[in-house]
Parts: C-alpha cells; sequence; structure tokens
C-alpha cells in the first residue's frame, strides 16, 4: 500500500513536470531559423515564394505560433505526437522502430559502466596509496577527459579497419538474415565498440565517487565497531560499508541518465548506430520539428522513469528512508 502511495505521488509531481519540459522544448526549438519547408523547398529545387508558402500551409506553418501550440498541446494529450513531414510518417512509430537499438545500445552502457566503475572504485579505496589505487586513479582520469567521439573515431581505426577484428557500423550485418544465436553474436559484435565509446566516461564516473564513498565510510564509527566485534575485513565492506557506499553511486546514476541520452547521439552518428539517436540527429539536419518535440518528449518520460527507480533503489539499499 506505501508502495502503491509513494509510486501514485511521484507520477502526480512528474505530470507538471513533463508538461512544462513539453511547453519549454516546442517554443526554443521554434526559435531556431528555418523550418521542413525551406528544407524540403531546396531539395527539391523549387524554392520559389509560392511554393514555399503552398509548403508552409500545407504543414500547417503558416499559423499563428499560439495557434501551432494549441494544437500540440491538444495532440500531447491525446499521446499523438504529430506527423513527420520530412519521412512521410507518423512520429511515434518512427520512434517506436528506433527505441529497441537505443535501449539496447544504453542499457549496456549504463550496466557496464555501473558494475565495472563500482568494482574499480571499491579495489581501488580497499588499497588506497597502492598501485592498484594509482593506476585506477589515472586509467579513470583519462577516461574521463576521453572525448566519446574521438574514442569512437579511434576504436574504428585500430580494431576495425586494422585489425577486422569488429564491423565499423550499423547494428548488424546487412544481408545476412542471421537467426537465432548467430543474430544475437552478430549485434553483439557491432554492439561492443559503441557501448565502450559510450560507457567509459561514466565508469570514470563512477569509478571516482565510489572510492571517496568508500573511503568516506571506512572512517566511520559503525565500521570500527564492526571490526571490534571480530568480524573479518571482508564481511566488514561487504555487509556494512559496501551497502552505505553505493547511495552516492546510485545517486549519480540517476542524475547521469539524462546525459547518457544525450551522449547516444554523438555515439549512434559515429557508428551509424540506428537508434533514437541518429533519428534526432536527421531530425536536426532537416528541419523535422515534430519529430525532434516527439523524440524530446519521450526522452523526457524515460527520464522521470529512471529516476523513480532510482528512488526505489535508494529505499531498498537506505532502511532509513520511507515510503
Amino acid at each position: 500500500m506505501r508502495l502503491a502511495r509513494f509510486l501514485g505521488y511521484r507520477l502526480l509531481l512528474a505530470i507538471p513536470v513533463v508538461l512544462g519540459i513539453v511547453v519549454l522544448n516546442f517554443f526554443l526549438i521554434h526559435l531556431a531559423p528555418g523550418d521542413a519547408a525551406s528544407v524540403l523547398a531546396g531539395e527539391s529545387g523549387a524554392a520559389s515564394p509560392e511554393y514555399m508558402e503552398q509548403l508552409r500551409h500545407k504543414f500547417g506553418l503558416d499559423r499563428p505560433l499560439a495557434t501551432q501550440f494549441g494544437v500540440y498541446l491538444l495532440n500531447m494529450l491525446h499521446l499523438d505526437l504529430g506527423y513527420s513531414f520530412r519521412n512521410d510518417s507518423p512520429v511515434g512509430s518512427l520512434i517506436v522502430d528506433r527505441l529497441w537499438p537505443t535501449g539496447l545500445l544504453m542499457l549496456t552502457a549504463f550496466a557496464a559502466a555501473l558494475l565495472i566503475g563500482t568494482l574499480l572504485g571499491l579495489v581501488a579505496a580497499t588499497g588506497r596509496n597502492s598501485w592498484r589505487d594509482a593506476v585506477i586513479s589515472l586509467v579513470s582520469l583519462v577516461a574521463y577527459a576521453t572525448p566519446g567521439f574521438w574514442l569512437g573515431l579511434m576504436m574504428i581505426v585500430v580494431f576495425a579497419i586494422r585489425l577486422g577484428w569488429l564491423p565499423t557500423s550499423g547494428y548488424d550485418t546487412v544481408g545476412a538474415d542471421n537467426e537465432g544465436w548467430d543474430e544475437v553474436w552478430d549485434v553483439g559484435r557491432h554492439l561492443v565498440m559503441p557501448a565502450v565509446a559510450l560507457a567509459l566516461f561514466y565508469l570514470a564516473v563512477y569509478a571516482r565517487v565510489m572510492r571517496a564513498s568508500v573511503l568516506e565510510q571506512i572512517g566511520m564509527d559503525y565500521v570500527t565497531t564492526a571490526r571490534a566485534k571480530g568480524q573479518t575485513e571482508a564481511r566488514v565492506m561487504v555487509g556494512h560499508v559496501l551497502r552505505n557506499a553505493l547511495l552516492p553511486v546510485v545517486t549519480m546514476a540517476g542524475v547521469q541518465a539524462g546525459n547518457l541520452i544525450g551522449g547516444s547521439i554523438v555515439v549512434e552518428t559515429v557508428f551509424g548506430w540506428p537508434g533514437v539517436g541518429t533519428l534526432a540527429f536527421n531530425a536536426l539536419q532537416s528541419r523535422d520539428l515534430n519529430l525532434l518535440l516527439g523524440i524530446f518528449f519521450v526522452s523526457a518520460c524515460l527520464v522521470v522513469v529512471i529516476n523513480l527507480a532510482v528512488d526505489l533503489v535508494y529505499v531498498c539499499l537506505d532502511p532509513r528512508m520511507e515510503l
């Protein structure tokens, strides 16, 4: 009952947040110069004023901005994300088709960054001022300072072009028609480099946060008490320190969720990964405002859901938190 009440309360709080994001995105996007009509007219080579006027009337771009916003808001209330005139398809279907590749990439990168980063931070903290602490700190610093797009390009040059171990781009091998485990293996090989390029920065963040958190918890009185009772060092670390040290990491993971979605745009573009990030990049180039607004709305909803999940994990880790 408490869990249901907690979830209901958080969902009610999320409604004005998402509504505010919808309003802000609409007016910010319409401040940018250009529209879909100018792009289509330029591509067709018929950019006469009359043709431009016909396209704007067809797309509803000749209406006052307040009228366009009212129509957009009414459609959003009916969960209608609009129509992409550039792709000649509903925005909702375009996004749904790209959600699985993006979700696979994000979940893989997020899980790898969180698990490996937490483990490295724990190893560095337990060996404070040792050689492994120095190595992990140095690697984390380099990973934190390395741009994802540059790392992706270097990985393509080394592992795809020079060594030929991994494919350069795409989601799977074109025309291979693989099935079963062959398809899983094929997609996995294509996933390795994009996931590493996306995860490395966040791995460094989690490792640094975990190291600092563990070192802080080790100095607490309850750790001294546990050691005085004769508990082994492994039991003290796993049973007492680790659970409390994970709280800042979980908080950071929730905050970084939005950045992970934004970072996937760059990584997907570099590797030609057919996800929502590539779709957003193409929509931006073609001034497909309806598609951009739909992607921003779905991204905002995903961030809200992820933060709700983080709150639930926080409650499980910290018994002092009440629903």
